[in-house]
């Protein structure tokens, strides 16, 4: 008897496209270049939508108005990729996006400086991601869960667009476990280039990464040496803090070796000692780092160790405290300095944090302008986004004329070209310079 014909399997439908409807607000914010979309801005969705696919947002006459990575557990629900008129998002738009993003820093550089920022996340078009350089080996750093299912094609795309030996990735803290359990990485893991091309196939990243001469986890050292305007530098590109160094002070570094010559420098928040290499190189007298961490005073030794073929820096006396910068500083003033650098930590991680901020950048002031001899310098700092540049420049100037000392402002700065602000939450870096 003869069978009966197998039925052919019926293919799963796909699913309709994410679409969304957000506040008046929020459309407004969007049309203005914003690149957040949060969930409480959504108005419609068409049905439950996926970690990492992209959803379109449709104004309330229904027409295009942007689209975005989708994160159904994050408060910010959508991060905006495109705005205006409709595109199609494919493996030539995403490689002109990072050509793009790479073409921006072309010029800013050249063989001196071999550590900077490739992708700023957002302002980049890359929203909450962001690409560093520290010689042959690349950070990327994810800050949204939303790359997760991309990464491959991420890594893949880096692989062919940026030269490179190693990549790392990083992975912000709010995510670690969401990576760890739905796509299988974790902090730390390396990728090589030198068994081939970076991602190929369709095997699981974590899977290669540890299984694959081509993806070695533990024979790439955990630090690697830069330069930066000349000067050698270490990045803990695993454990370290950010990407494994502040990249973003290095203009501000620069100026503070202008200021330095005959100087008694203090580097408050010294972490490695960024700023104290540059103003030994600008002829300090000495240099003082003070940190809490003594794993961050090792590391600044070190680097004033890899500069000693300067003849400026071989010639600064380096003394290192170990000490809460806050209670130190506002100890008696016994000691006093010529130049003194307050860069603290983000104080404000978030709005409701703002205030307490505030106030403690006030102080910090104050006990930095009390250690200031006749002549001095202060440069004050801040990396917390959720504190404007005018409420701080105003904080900082305020705490001046607080301490009855007459004070010429000699500058403020902002970001540094290969970390652009493209958007009022993403200008979190200030610093103002004031001689008393």
């Amino acid at each position: 008897m003869d069978k009966p014909p197998k039925r052919a399997q019926a293919k799963a439908a796909p699913a309709a496209r994410l679409r969304l409807r957000v506040s008046a607000a929020a459309e407004a914010a969007i049309r203005s270049g914003h690149p957040w979309i949060f969930a409480d801005s959504i108005r419609e969705q068409n049905r439950d939508g996926r970690l990492g696919e992209l959803a379109v947002v449709y104004d309330r006459r229904d027409r295009f108005l942007a689209l975005g990575l989708f994160d159904p557990e994050s408060p910010l629900r959508v991060r905006v990729l495109h705005a205006g008129q409709p595109q199609v998002i494919d493996c030539a738009w995403w490689r002109a996006r990072l050509q793009q993003a790479v073409a921006r820093r072309a010029g800013l550089f050249d063989a001196h400086t071999t550590g900077y920022r490739l992708v700023h996340g957002e302002s980049d078009g890359w929203p909450g991601l962001v690409l560093d350089r520290y010689e042959t080996t690349l950070v990327l750093k994810l800050y949204t869960a939303a790359w997760l299912p991309r990464l491959d094609e991420v890594i893949r795309l880096i692989g062919v667009e940026v030269p490179h030996e190693w990549l790392v990735l990083r992975l912000s803290r709010n995510i670690q476990r969401t990576a760890q359990e739905q796509a299988g990485v974790a902090e730390g893991f390396f990728v090589s280039r030198k068994a081939g091309e970076p991602v190929s196939g369709k095997v699981p990243l974590a899977h290669r990464l540890t299984g694959s001469p081509a993806y070695e986890a533990e024979s790439q050292p955990t630090v690697t040496t830069f330069l930066e305007t000349g000067l050698h530098f270490e990045a803990d590109v695993v454990r370290g803090q950010k990407t494994g160094f502040f990249l973003d002070q290095r203009e501000n570094r620069r100026l503070v070796q202008t200021l330095a010559r005959g100087r008694d420098v203090l580097n408050a928040f010294s972490f490695t000692g960024g700023f104290s290499v540059y103003a030994a190189r600008g002829g300090a007298k000495s240099v003082t780092d003070l940190d809490l961490s003594a794993h961050a005073l090792a590391g600044a030794k070190r680097n004033l160790a890899l500069n000693k073929t300067h003849s400026a820096v071989a010639a600064c006396r380096h003394f290192t405290v170990q000490a809460d910068a806050f209670e130190w500083l506002s100890g008696a003033p016994s000691q006093k300095f010529d130049l003194l650098i307050l860069d603290p930590p983000s104080l404000a991680k978030r709005e409701a944090e703002r205030a307490g901020a505030v106030q403690a950048y006030r102080r910090l002031a104050r006990s930095g302008l009390a250690r200031l001899r006749d002549g001095g310098i202060l440069v004050a700092a801040s990396c917390s986004a959720h504190v404007s540049a005018t409420e701080f420049f105003t904080t900082i100037r305020h705490a001046a004329r607080e301490s009855r000392r007459r004070f010429t402002e000699l500058r403020t700065t902002g970001h540094p070209p290969d970390h652009p602000a493209g958007f009022k939450e993403a200008e979190y870096l200030k610093c103002i310079y004031l001689q008393c």
